[in-house]
């Protein structure tokens, strides 16, 4: 009796499977999918900064991975991600609506959500930060400021090795308050030390398998102790910040000039409050903000590590970057950020950095609104979608020395700087990022003060820093230590 159920039960698992396989014949090919849990858990287990480039190798460039019973769509290289993001925008303009998303960002805010509530929550952001002087001397003020902090917390290490990286977040952190609250806070201040590290935290819970096996299995996890409880705690954190702040704004609301985010935000709740139609609510000022935290902290924050990184490692495009600046800027004390336009390998290594060490291992997912037929492939309704910006910045078709850092590759012949349709960093279509003016002003300001004050060296003893870097959803440059020596005209 009990091998009639046993072989049973295998001729149901070969008839599901075969069911299966008939059902997915128009979609992409990947790798095989099991009943229930599908295949991704295969290469969660242990994610490499090339994994979906070896991937797309295997498969091709549209390929098809399971989630359980969630369909996710793989582009790699330019073309793919191109055709999808750009050519196909509005298909592709959903962010998925998965177990932990819904949690975390309750499908409010600019990030994570969608329709209506997306729409008016992104274009009041964009417009926002224009007013706030996102491009101009307004935020260029802010950033200059915590340029200044940067420069004195760097000068107190007075050439010894030291770890960057705390002071570097800071400074990227404080930023953002800068443009949300009106202020900044010291890096003593226990509040705003719990928000960065409960930011620190939510980042590096993304993309793990502790994420994966949630996504899989809610009505479990939800109920397990671990990292999903700390993560949703830190979330709260960060919240509750944002609350504190509009109800200090709203106490404090006057007929002045609006300073901040906060205060665009209220005047444009007030303005609304008889349209039915609006999204405009405290509930999706609180996750816009989140969403700045979550968008904006890590990934300049990562970049300028890399930066500095890099640097260290290659001290003749270090030492050819200050002379550039000495050469244009002279002995101006100040500058701005439309002086990138005169600084040409300084702009060229800048956007190099940001390609070779691209710091996400893929791009933020999206999910197709239709059915869309492209590159000879149904892609079905609801889908994830994953563009892989990492390939596409990796492209050998578009880069000619693709795996090594090479700041020619934004620069002519004459050595003017060239923009690159490929350079895709911040994503492209309906979702690109609403932070990018912000993100290149904060990179380009710091990056530049940083390098003309200080020669970046490595420690003693030590040939070269260790590029293989730390993979999660962002890719994190291993723990290391630089000397900044001060440079003798500054």
């Amino acid at each position: 009796m009990l091998g009639v159920l046993v072989a049973s039960l295998v001729c149901l698992l070969i008839l599901r499977s075969l069911k299966q396989l008939w059902s997915n014949r128009p979609y992409p090919p990947g790798p095989l999918r099991l009943p229930i849990i599908g295949n991704v858990w295969r290469f969660a287990i242990k994610l490499q900064k090339d994994t979906f480039i070896k991937l797309a190798k295997q498969y091709g460039n549209v390929l098809m991975l399971w989630l359980g019973p969630i369909p996710i769509v793989g582009l790699s290289g330019y073309e793919a991600v191109k055709e999808a993001l750009i050519n196909h925008s509005e298909g592709f303009a959903d962010r998925p609506v998965t177990p932990f998303l819904k949690v975390i960002g309750k499908e409010m805010g600019i990030v994570l959500s969608n329709g209506p509530t997306w729409e008016q929550q992104r274009k009041f952001a964009i417009v926002a930060l224009r007013k706030l002087g996102v491009g101009k001397k307004g935020v260029e003020h802010q950033i200059e400021e915590e340029a200044h902090q940067l420069l004195q917390t760097f000068a107190n290490a007075k050439g010894h090795p030291f770890d960057p990286s705390i002071p570097l977040r800071n400074s990227v952190s404080n930023v953002i308050c800068a443009v949300a609250f009106g202020c900044r806070f010291s890096a003593e201040d226990k509040q705003f030390l719990k928000l960065v590290e409960a930011t620190d935290y939510i980042l590096s819970f993304l993309g793990s398998f502790s994420q994966v096996l949630f996504e899989l299995f809610p009505w479990l996890m939800k109920h397990l102790p671990g990292p999903l409880n700390k993560t949703l705690s830190c979330a709260e954190t960060v919240l509750s910040f944002a609350r504190q702040e509009i109800q200090k704004h709203k106490k404090n609301h006057t007929a002045y000039e609006p300073q901040d985010f906060i205060d665009l935000y209220l005047l444009q709740m007030k303005k609304s409050k008889n349209d039915p139609n609006s999204t405009y609510n405290e509930d999706n000022l609180i996750h816009s903000i989140f969403d700045m935290f979550i968008a904006g902290s890590e990934t300049t924050t990562l970049t300028l590590r890399w930066a500095l990184l890099l640097m260290a490692n290659h001290p003749d495009i270090q030492e050819k970057v200050y002379k550039e600046i000495e050469e244009v800027l002279g002995s101006s004390q100040s500058f701005t950020y439309q002086d990138r336009k005169k600084l040409n390998y300084t702009n060229a290594v800048i956007h190099e950095i940001q390609r070779s060490q691209y710091i996400l291992l893929v791009g933020l997912p999206r999910r197709s609104t239709k059915d869309v037929n492209m590159l000879g492939f149904l892609i079905p309704k609801d889908a994830t979608i994953i563009p892989d910006l990492s390939s596409v910045l990796l492209d050998p078709k578009q880069w000619e020395t693709p795996e090594a850092f090479n700041p020619k590759h934004f620069l002519d012949k004459d050595g003017t700087f060239v923009e690159k349709e490929a350079f895709l960093p911040f994503g492209a279509g309906a979702r690109v990022c609403p932070g990018e003016q912000l993100a290149r002003m904060e990179l380009f300001i710091l990056f530049t003060s940083l390098i003309r004050a200080f020669t970046f060296q490595l420690p003693e003893g030590v040939k070269e820093l260790d590029t293989d870097p730390l993979v999660g959803l962002s890719v994190v440059p291993r723990p290391y230590k630089i000397c900044a020596v001060p440079r003798s005209s500054s």
